[in-house]
């Protein structure tokens, strides 16, 4: 058990402020093992130790398991995107006489149950072939002078790609920088609403997030909007697939950049505007959860941060640490 605790030690901010004041170097900062051996700290009985590793891992458990919740969730909702709009499942069921599986009669009425050629092959019969930069409205961004202070350190969220989710976590919750309504004011950057999809366009390319409240982003970055109604759930998705897309025609060169026009080089099939709204309807209480797990998960990552440095001082006994826990983890 002290091995545990010893972990939680190395993970907490007293320990990294130690190792940035004692750390040597310049081009490559290191320590040495006598240097970590000079780092002092208070060591409690071996039953708090067990109890602190238990109420921490127990915090750390519930994170990792909200993570993996969303990464299954995104999973589904991509899997019946693959299933309706590129393996076109539905239309098939229908051609074989069979009903569609896991829709009402009243969406199942929406596909066509025959196909026709076009230039990407089979697709469904009254769909059409349209460019990626046919389906959504692009948005640019900006950065507000950062001379200027009265820009930045505000309340409206600022994205750039370090805000990018993991995979499978589909939401940017929060921002690294947040600016002023003067900042945004002056800059080419608008306040996109929540469920834009965002796209990284240089520097790290191709990182997709969805916004989960209204924000603004950085010119290295496009913003797309559905044209349709309730078309933000298709255009995400879409999204993945567009980068996918790119990566595949790269044919491994580099991949450095995504342009107003790259939209227009990638065709896909597009369905009718009256079967985008159902999948939406489908899609959103999936992406809903993801997005409420995603704030649950940061608010135990800031009791756990609390906690963390407070019970490893001597400041927090357990049983105010427990108390503190409890309602979040309930």
């Amino acid at each position: 058990m002290l091995q545990s605790y010893l972990s939680l030690l190395i993970g907490s901010p007293a320990f990294t402020e130690y190792v940035l004041s004692v750390q040597t170097g310049t081009t490559i900062p290191h320590i040495s093992g006598s240097q970590i051996g000079g780092f002092e700290f208070e060591l409690p009985s071996v039953t708090e130790q067990a109890r602190a590793a238990l109420l921490i891992g127990a915090i750390e458990d519930r994170i990792d398991l909200l993570r993996q919740t969303n990464t299954t969730l995104e999973a589904i909702a991509q899997a019946l995107f693959k299933s309706w709009f590129v393996d076109f499942d539905p239309v098939h069921a229908k051609a074989e006489g069979r009903d569609p599986e896991a829709m009402d009669a009243a969406t199942a009425a929406l596909f066509p149950r025959e196909f026709e050629e076009s230039e990407l092959g089979p697709i469904p019969q009254g769909w059409s072939v349209k460019s990626f930069g046919d389906s959504v409205m692009i948005l640019g961004g900006g950065t507000p002078k950062t001379s200027t202070p009265e820009y930045w350190d505000g309340d409206i969220p600022w994205f750039s790609v370090v805000d990018a989710p993991a995979a499978g976590q589909v939401f940017t919750l929060g921002t690294t920088k947040k600016i002023t309504q003067l900042g945004l004011d002056n800059c080419s950057a608008k306040l996109l609403p929540p469920m834009t999809t965002i796209i990284s366009a240089r520097g790290t390319v191709g990182k997709v997030a969805m916004t989960g409240s209204e924000m603004a982003m950085n010119q290295s970055c496009y913003g797309l909007r559905p044209k349709m109604v309730d078309g933000e759930p298709f255009t995400y998705f879409s999204t993945l697939r567009f980068v996918d897309g790119l990566r595949q025609v790269a044919h491994g060169a580099v991949f450095d950049t995504i342009t107003r026009s790259s939209f227009d080089e990638l065709s896909a099939c597009r369905p009718p505007d009256n079967i985008i709204p159902c999948f939406g309807a489908m899609t959103t209480p999936l992406l809903d959860r993801i997005r409420m797990n995603g704030h649950q998960a940061i608010s135990l990552a800031a009791i756990r941060d609390i906690l963390l440095p407070r019970l490893i001082s001597g400041k927090l006994r357990l049983p105010e640490a427990i108390e503190a826990a409890e309602a979040t983890l309930a």
